[in-house]
């Protein structure tokens, strides 16, 4: 292990609360001169207002190390260059888009992709219909997933996240979507490759028994869960196997000494 990449919600922080032992794990991340990035799932605002409210928090980090799904959806696009761009993404996120030609909305103009984001209470049927029927035009757009996860834990509880409004559109229209998020390997090849390491090279820190735990291992990376964030007891029932479990990242640097 030459790396960390580090969850944010629910691993160092919980909605605006810092968790215990978070900020001293990233003060020995940096004395230790481990390179390390963030991978969010986030896609309800752009990397600018992740990393201010890092810096509010006391999280210190750097806009290039925060990895995020429209980051790699923009990039993977702009190589890809499918034509206009609908998005299904909270305004703040657009920002990340900028560079892409937009759909303008019009029924009758085709879209080159079709980008579904965690929109929350955005979501209506109006809203979803929407995108199904962009993705029914001929020539067929491309569905761009920004990440695949169920659910997240809020203040007032769990609240469903993009991957069941993504797997509503692929079920209606048909069209497996490109996912760009976690559990996605490529967007974990996108962290592997700004730290310039193979994914063999990686250890993620999550709390998510699939998205981060599962989706890392599938990619080569090895995974440690904490018991913080959306973790729940039986998580460790099934059939994933994270390489180890702590109580919170506050034991990561002991682990990794052990480890090491």
């Amino acid at each position: 292990m030459r790396a960390i990449l580090f969850d944010l919600d629910g691993v160092l922080y919980q909605g605006d609360e810092v968790i215990p032992g978070a900020r001293e794990t990233l003060r020995w991340v940096r004395e230790a001169h481990i390179p390390h990035c963030f991978v969010t799932n986030t896609t309800s605002k752009p990397r600018r207002d992740i990393l201010t409210k890092l810096e509010q928090m006391g999280l210190p980090a750097r806009l290039e190390d925060i990895i995020s799904p429209p980051l790699a959806a923009a990039r993977w696009l702009q190589a890809h260059g499918p034509g206009p761009v609908a998005l299904f993404v909270p305004e703040a996120t657009r920002a990340e888009f900028t560079d892409l030609p937009q759909w303008s909305g019009d029924s009758h103009q085709p879209a080159g992709a079709v980008v579904v984001g965690d929109l929350g209470r955005e979501w209506s049927f109006a809203r979803l219909n929407q995108a199904f029927t962009c993705l029914m035009q001929e020539p067929r757009p491309v569905l761009v997933a920004l990440g695949m996860t169920r659910y997240w834990k809020t203040p007032d509880g769990l609240q469903l996240d993009t991957g069941p409004f993504v797997a509503a559109l692929e079920y209606a229209t048909g069209i497996s979507p490109k996912i760009l998020g976690k559990p996605a390997p490529a967007f974990f090849q996108v962290a592997a490759d700004s730290l310039g390491l193979e994914a063999g090279e990686l250890l993620m820190i999550g709390d998510d028994i699939r998205g981060d735990v599962e989706g890392a291992q599938q990619a080569g990376l090895r995974a440690v869960l904490v018991k913080t964030g959306k973790f729940r007891p039986e998580d460790l029932e099934g059939g994933i196997r994270p390489d180890a479990v702590l109580d919170s990242v506050a034991g990561l640097p002991a682990w990794w000494e052990r480890e090491m």
